[in-house]
């Protein structure tokens, strides 16, 4: 388990230089994610040929196959981003422990602990975008608020509802709270999308990989906002007819990674301290 925790350690220095790169360019270079891969195989490969026992290295390979399958899943169903996805990727060669009888457990548990944290990161960073934009914010807010006026009305009385008859039964309580909450954090997420995370810049700065905020008719070609973002042909196109444009800048989520991380090790660390103590004679 040592060679596992001394693995993990070592791979929080790629982490950190994809997050350093990520809040400097929003971008995290392929280097990063392949080098990732390569040292974790690489080092698990090495360790199992001095030991004379594979399950180690053996235990990384599963991981890199379950995280590669779940890295283009979250890619395609568009919630990552393609830098975020291949750093995903590169943690399943990482993450696997050293028995594959425990390999699911403790993905289960990092995969946990990514979310909460990934959770409490997008509402802390939603907030201060909110509070530095914070008038177009509100502006939007309302408006989207008048334009799904009746589906929120229809919403909030049903959760009155359901509130009304968790009185009776818990289960009908936790449901009106939810709706409630979710409908307000959907008029909520769409208004910091369209408020705070839109800007205009000039296009001669875009960058491979951008979003555009929408479709741009360039002659008789249409450069479409796609989730890959543009090219570096779509930027030369856009650059001859357009001085500005409106892109999506997203929030740089591999922060999330590197807490992620540091929380997962420390949980084993404890969990490996409190199993031997118990154990000790």
């Amino acid at each position: 388990m040592y060679e596992v925790i001394f693995l993990w350690l070592l791979s929080l220095s790629f982490i950190l230089v994809a997050v350093v790169q990520d809040l400097k360019t929003r971008e995290i270079d392929n280097w990063i994610s392949f080098s990732l891969v390569i040292f974790a195989l690489g080092f698990r490969f090495l360790y199992s040929l001095f030991q004379g026992d594979f399950e180690f290295f053996y235990s990384g390979a599963i991981g890199f196959g379950v995280f590669f399958a779940l890295g283009n899943i979250l890619y395609y169903s568009r919630v990552f981003a393609g830098g975020d996805a291949k750093l995903m990727i590169g943690l399943g060669a990482i993450l696997a422990p050293a028995e594959i009888s425990s390999i699911f457990s403790t993905f289960f548990n990092f995969v946990l602990i990514f979310l909460t944290v990934g959770f409490v990161y997008t509402i802390a960073t939603s907030i201060v975008l909110c509070a530095k934009r914070f008038k177009p914010f509100k502006k939007e807010f309302a408006r989207l608020l008048r334009k799904h006026k009746k589906i929120m009305c229809i919403l909030i009385l049903l959760s009155f509802i359901f509130l009304i008859i968790g009185f009776f039964e818990q289960l009908f309580l936790i449901l009106g709270v939810m709706t409630f909450v979710t409908s307000y954090l959907y008029i909520y997420s769409k208004a910091v999308d369209e408020a705070c995370i839109i800007k205009r810049i000039e296009a001669k700065n875009l960058r491979e990989g951008d979003w555009i905020y929408s479709d741009l008719k360039v002659g008789k070609k249409v450069i479409k906002a796609t989730w890959d973002g543009v090219t570096r042909n779509d930027i030369r196109e856009i650059i001859k007819k357009f001085k500005q444009v409106r892109i999506r800048e997203g929030i740089p989520f591999s922060p999330v990674f590197f807490f992620s991380f540091i929380i997962f090790i420390l949980f084993e660390i404890l969990k490996i301290s409190l199993w031997n103590s118990f154990w000790q004679p």
